[in-house]
């Protein structure tokens, strides 16, 4: 029996026969105790005196003669009697009291012959009114250390003033026993009663624990959430299997954050997946300052040397063109190292603006500074310098003249530092939104297309990311750290 409903209701159903198999033993106990003897004394009185007035109404002619005969009345009492253990008898007039007496079971030494005169007023008290009534009457007088049960029948006569009585004793402790009997089949009864009613609610609350339960499970299976928080029930066995499911869910979501993690590296590199399209442009890069330069060098060498010196200075810029491409790649390819440090952030974003500031100001671009983060965080102060300059550069070179550039540090909550860099140009074009981290990936004929792809290394080195959120009108560049002081 696998079911806890069964497993209960078979408990109460041994319960109920356990309860019964002791109400049939009390009631055999009963039967043979001293409650018996009272039960028994009570039948063979009642039992005796009916059959002495049915042998009455068999003996006496038809009517009834006013007076019985003595020595009938004393065969048909010994008749009777003999066949009744420690029964005595006789019969009442109402007028003249006692006719006729009768003991023949009596232990004795002798005949015992004489009504018991203590008793005397109790049968004659029954006798009479059993002949008045016509009904058979029986009492039973408890005393200290016996009962007294006396019974009365009326007999056959023309003024109905004749009565037959019986008489027997027995022990007065069996008089409680009826009464004991009683109670003890009540408490049993009581007891299968309370048993049911407590198994039942004991079922009936488990149960809706379990419906709780199950209902928990089965909306966070509609909602998709594979592993829910079971909340404690109150019941100590129950809770201890909702402790250790929700345990298991900790350990779960535990072992799929490890796994997520462990993944997030064989997802596809943005630098692999555009490798193609960074050989074309590396190419491209390249191929352009070299042209420039063989053709400069062609021209200076067929012109007079008053003009080498223009065309020279044209291949060193060319060539400064391509170390810096050189250097760009390098930092793209090459592994972020980071030397987090606490760095004072106020400080920090204003030296960012100042590194800005010419070039802004040549554009007639104004610099904003709103600073609604922490006094101090923790990242490496260098690498990303470099990737706010880059960003703060694309931001003066699209911001129109008479326009502006935010820098702005905010706190969106407890465990995260965003740092946005908005301007109000004309936004980054939609067919360039889709690899617009990707290196070489530029709008602009005289960009490398680096600086936002090594932005967004530097960002996802410190264990955050670059995001591009349109603004009506603008751009604005959100790179997201994990905030720490320490």
């Amino acid at each position: 029996m696998k079911s806890l409903r069964g497993q209960l209701v078979f408990f109460w159903v041994l319960l109920l026969g356990m309860c019964a198999a002791l109400a049939v033993v009390m009631f055999t106990l009963y039967r043979s105790s001293a409650g018996a003897q009272v039960a028994a004394g009570r039948a063979a009185t009642e039992q005796s005196c009916r059959a002495i007035a049915a042998r009455y109404a068999r003996s006496i002619a038809k009517p009834a003669p006013p007076r019985p005969e003595l020595d009938l009345l004393r065969v048909l009492l010994q008749l009777v009697l003999i066949e009744a253990p420690h029964v005595e008898g006789g019969v009442w007039h109402a007028v003249d009291g006692p006719l006729a007496y009768a003991y023949p079971t009596y232990e004795g030494s002798g005949v015992k012959r004489d009504v018991p005169a203590a008793e005397q007023p109790l049968i004659a008290q029954l006798a009479q009114l059993a002949a008045r009534t016509r009904q058979p009457q029986t009492d039973v007088v408890r005393g200290s250390r016996e009962a007294l049960i006396v019974s009365a029948c009326p007999l056959p006569a023309p003024a109905d003033d004749l009565a037959a009585w019986t008489m027997t004793r027995t022990n007065g402790g069996a008089l409680a026993a009826q009464d004991s009997l009683r109670t003890g089949l009540g408490v049993l009864l009581l007891l299968v009663l309370a048993s049911g009613l407590w198994l039942g609610s004991i079922l009936l609350r488990g149960l809706r624990h379990v419906q709780r339960l199950e209902s928990r499970l089965a909306r966070a299976d509609a909602d998709g959430d594979a592993m829910p928080e079971l909340p404690r029930t109150g019941v100590r066995e129950l809770d201890r299997i909702v402790d250790g499911f929700n345990r298991y869910r900790l350990r779960f979501e535990e072992a799929r954050a490890h796994l997520r993690a462990a993944a997030q590296p064989r997802r596809p590199d943005p630098r692999r997946a555009a490798l193609g399209r960074m050989t074309g442009g590396i190419a491209h890069e390249i191929r352009n300052p070299i042209a420039t330069m063989r053709l400069k060098a062609e021209n200076a060498l067929a012109a007079s040397p008053e003009r080498q010196g223009p065309a020279l200075q044209a291949i060193v810029g060319q060539i400064d063109r391509l170390d810096g491409l050189v250097q760009s790649l390098l930092a793209l390819v090459q592994p972020v190292t980071l030397a987090p440090v606490p760095v004072p952030l106020a400080r920090w974003l204003e030296e960012r603006l100042a590194a800005v500031a010419p070039k802004a100001e040549a554009a007639g671009v104004r610099l904003v500074l709103r600073h609604e983060a922490p006094d101090s965080a923790v990242f490496d102060p260098v690498h990303l310098a470099r990737a706010i300059d880059n960003l703060l550069d694309n931001a003066v070179r699209h911001a129109p003249r008479g326009g502006e550039v935010v820098l702005a540090a905010v706190q969106p909550d407890a465990r995260t530092l965003a740092l946005r860099v908005d301007d109000d140009g004309a936004g980054v074009p939609q067919s360039l939104q889709a690899s617009l981290f990707e290196p070489f990936a530029t709008g602009r004929a005289d960009g490398t297309g680096l600086g936002l792809a090594l932005a967004r290394e530097v960002a996802l080195a410190h264990g955050g990311e670059l995001r591009h959120l349109p603004l009506a009108p603008g751009t604005r560049f959100e790179l997201e750290l994990p905030w720490r002081t320490s």
